[in-house]
């Protein structure tokens, strides 16, 4: 059996990974690397991961370092009855696709990394309230996208199933709520019921063990 190990811990984008193989009930292990700290200057994280960055996902001979693309191989590669994260049929597939893409990019790329950067971490950045406040105006729209979906009533965001899609949305939310910004009831809703779930409490314990 492939050795399967996760680098990095304490962050939204590695939590995916994590939460992602719980729910698939793999085992694996963690290398508790955090970002920007002395543990990916060591020269057996800058092996792994030349660009220094977490998540970093080892699958055997497999490298992967977007949380995207791990929690999707992960779901197409184990996923199996009773324990899927991907859906069966190619309409869903593709639609599963498409929020991923979504989130990565509208809610997570163009608006909360942009608050983080510049909002957290002038210091590293550089100070841009300009760029913070039109990423926080990008975020309120973006998120009514999903609200929309999420308004016919469905627990999930690709219909009646769990899927990666909703670990992408999930993460976003709570990293949202956590910046104290304006996050549309439904999708307050949704998310304490998805977080209900077992793997994303144990995952979470694995992931912020500070917490």
């Amino acid at each position: 059996m492939n050795q399967r190990i996760v680098w990095g811990i304490g962050s939204a984008r590695a939590f995916r990974v994590h939460w992602a193989l719980h729910e698939l009930g793999l085992d694996y292990e963690t290398k508790p690397v955090r970002t920007r700290t002395p543990a990916m200057d060591t020269p057996e994280f800058q092996r792994i991961s030349p660009r220094q960055k977490i998540p970093v996902f080892e699958d055997g001979e497999l490298t992967l370092f977007e949380s995207a693309a791990i929690i999707n191989y992960l779901g197409r590669t184990y996923g199996r009855d009773g324990r899927q994260l991907i859906p069966n049929g190619p309409a869903d597939r593709a639609h599963c696709d498409e929020w991923c893409y979504f989130v990565a990019m509208e809610l997570d790329a163009t608006s909360l990394y942009v608050i983080r950067r510049h909002g957290d971490l002038p210091e590293i950045y550089g100070e841009a309230p300009v760029a913070v406040e039109c990423a926080a105006e990008y975020f309120a729209r973006q998120i009514k996208v999903p609200e929309q979906k999420l308004s016919d009533g469905r627990k999930f965001i690709v219909g009646s199933f769990f899927s990666v899609a909703d670990i992408m949305l999930t993460s976003c939310v709570t990293w949202a709520i956590r910046y104290g910004r304006p996050v549309p009831d439904s999708l307050i809703s949704y998310r304490e019921s998805i977080i209900a779930r077992p793997a994303y409490q144990t995952a979470s314990a694995v992931c912020y063990p500070d917490s």
